[in-house]
């Protein structure tokens, strides 16, 4: 496996990436000390699950009052009076 500095990899990055695409993996180091993995990046094909925002929304909404509930509010409301 491949190690470099953290100073390569700032001012030699194209070696620094074919390092990368020949080894697979290179070590990166800070004062002799390995601190960093570099690998290649692999893109899955998992899709995150469609999420439908109205329905979200829609259920956090608060629910309407029924008729009987709204006379009983407006009742105790007049009774403060």
């Amino acid at each position: 496996m491949t190690s470099v500095t953290i100073r390569d990899l700032r001012t030699r990055f194209p070696a620094v990436r074919d390092a990368v695409d020949r080894d697979g993996e290179v070590v990166v180091t800070e004062h002799g000390r390995p601190v960093m993995l570099l690998r290649a990046y692999v893109p899955t094909d998992v899709q995150p699950p469609e999420v439908d925002d109205y329905a979200r929304l829609r259920a956090r909404m608060p629910r309407k009052l029924s008729a009987r509930a709204r006379r009983a509010l407006d009742e105790a409301d007049r009774g403060e009076r």
